[in-house]
């Protein structure tokens, strides 16, 4: 187990693979950042995992042409939870998927796709691809809140 100067386990990538799996399953939703116009746009998605890739249903206009760009996609379980021996459960984590964007002309028969928690979610599909995938799990909160080792 590797930890990190601030206390977080970094996790090997099967392990970000269960959990980004896991946080599509629950219904968690990510933030897909792509650079545009110059500046970065952030914005929260639902997703599907399929390994290391992600695939995100994305709207017709908001992110423009986004085929064979970079972006990264993260999501977040900031849940923490002790169980009676004093160990964490799922608790609290963070996988980031770094990669090549392709959009895809349908959608893949083997993936459910959650519908969105938008009013219109677009049409567009696109897979960002795991190209690096990095994770921790972070470190036990103090009582101030912070993350300690």
């Amino acid at each position: 187990m590797w930890i990190d100067d601030r206390g977080s386990e970094l996790l090997p990538i099967p392990e970000c693979r269960r959990l980004l799996a896991l946080g599509a399953k629950v219904g968690l939703h990510g933030h897909l950042g792509i650079t545009k116009e110059g500046a970065p746009l952030v914005l929260p998605v639902d997703y599907a995992a399929d390994g290391s890739d992600v695939v995100i249903r994305i709207g017709e206009h908001l992110f423009g042409d986004v085929d064979g760009e970079l972006a990264a996609f993260q999501v977040d379980n900031s849940n923490y939870e002790q169980a009676a021996d004093g160990t964490v459960a799922e608790g609290r984590w963070s996988v980031l998927v770094r990669g090549l964007v392709t959009e895809l002309p349908d959608q893949p028969a083997e993936l459910d796709l959650p519908h969105p928690q938008v009013a219109e979610p677009g049409h567009r599909l696109v897979r960002v691809r795991g190209d690096v995938v990095t994770g921790r799990r972070l470190g036990r909160p103090t009582e101030s809140g912070q993350a300690g080792s």
